[in-house]
C-alpha cells in the first residue's frame, strides 16, 4: 500500500505539495522514489527562480534512471532543501519529511483544483500501476 498522507495535494507525475497560506512545500511522493530506486543526486533549483505548474522545477537521478520533477503550482521559490545536495537518500528514506525540495510562494492558490486530493492519488496510483 503506498504512503498518500492526508493534507497533502498531488500531481500526476507523482510530485506532492502542501500548501500553508501562501506557502507551498513540494517534493516527490514515496510512489515515485520507490520507482527510482536509490537517488544518487538531485538537481535543485536556486531561490528566487519563478516556476509554472507543471514544468520542469527540478531533476533527480537515480541508479535506475533520471527523471524531472515538475512544479505542482506556479510560484517564486523561496528556499530549496540544501541537505539534498550531500544527502539525496533523505528522499528515499523520507519523502514527506526530510525529503522535501522546494519551499515556494504560491502565485494562485486556485491552482491547486489542478491537483488530485489523497483519495484520487491512490486510485490514479493503482490504476497505472494495475
Amino acid at each position: 500500500m503506498e504512503n498518500v498522507p492526508e493534507g497533502l495535494f498531488y500531481t500526476k507525475e507523482h510530485e506532492w505539495v502542501k500548501i500553508d497560506g501562501k506557502t507551498a512545500t513540494a517534493g516527490i511522493t514515496d510512489h515515485a522514489q520507490k520507482s527510482l530506486g536509490d537517488i544518487t543526486f538531485v538537481e535543485l533549483p536556486v531561490a528566487g527562480r519563478e516556476c509554472a505548474q507543471f514544468k520542469q522545477l527540478a531533476s533527480v537521478e537515480s541508479v535506475k534512471a533520471a527523471s524531472d520533477v515538475y512544479a505542482p503550482l506556479s510560484g517564486r521559490v523561496t528556499e530549496v532543501n540544501s541537505l539534498l545536495s550531500e544527502k539525496p537518500e533523505l528522499i528515499n528514506r523520507s519523502p514527506y519529511g526530510e525529503g522535501w525540495f522546494v519551499k515556494m510562494e504560491a502565485k494562485d492558490i486556485s491552482e491547486k483544483n489542478n491537483l488530485m486530493h489523497p483519495e484520487a492519488y491512490r486510485k490514479y496510483v493503482e490504476e497505472s500501476a494495475g
